[in-house]
C-alpha cells in the first residue's frame, strides 16, 4: 500500500460514461480517491449518496471525488443513474489500481475466507502525493470525515 508523502500511482481506467480517465488529468487539483467493494450493495450505496450529498462542498473546496471498484462501466452507469451520482467512478476489472493501492486484500465473512476490495480512501494533493489514508472506513461517515479534515 502506498504511504503518505509519496506519488499516488498513476493509473488509466474508464468512466461510467465511456471516456478514458487517468489520475495524473487531476494534477493541480486535491482529489479524494475512494475504493469500495461493489456498486449497488447497501453500504456502497450509502458511502456513495453521502459523497453524493456532500458533492457541492467538495467542489467548492475545489476538490474532486473519484469512486473505483472492480465493476463494469455498465453496471457504474446503472448505479449512477439510480442514485444520482455526479463524480467519477472508474471501472477497474483488471485490478490495475485496486492492486496499485493495496487494497485488493483476504476479506473474512461469516467465516469465509476470500479476496476482495477493502473499503479505503485516499486524499491526494494538488502535486498528486498522498496526503491522508482513511483505511477500512464507515459507509456513513466517510464523506463527513474528509470534509472535517480538509
Amino acid at each position: 500500500m502506498p504511504e503518505i508523502g509519496m506519488k499516488a500511482p498513476d493509473f488509466t481506467l474508464t468512466d461510467k460514461d465511456g471516456r478514458t480517465v487517468s489520475l495524473s488529468d487531476f494534477l493541480g487539483k486535491r482529489v479524494v480517491l475512494y475504493f469500495y467493494p461493489k456498486d449497488n450493495t447497501p453500504g456502497c450505496t450509502r458511502q456513495a449518496c453521502a459523497f453524493a450529498g456532500a458533492y457541492g462542498e467538495f467542489q467548492r473546496r475545489g476538490v474532486e471525488v473519484i469512486g473505483i471498484s472492480k465493476d463494469s462501466v455498465a453496471s457504474h452507469v446503472r448505479f449512477a443513474e439510480k442514485h444520482g451520482l455526479p463524480f467519477v467512478l472508474l471501472s477497474d476489472p483488471e485490478l490495475e489500481a485496486i492492486r496499485a493501492y493495496g487494497v485488493w486484500q483476504e476479506k473474512k465473512l461469516y467465516g469465509k475466507v476470500s479476496m476482495g476490495v477493502v473499503r479505503t480512501t485516499f486524499i491526494i494533493d494538488g502535486e498528486g502525493r498522498i496526503e491522508k489514508i482513511m483505511p477500512k472506513v464507515k459507509p456513513d461517515t466517510n464523506a463527513a470525515e474528509i470534509l472535517a479534515w480538509l
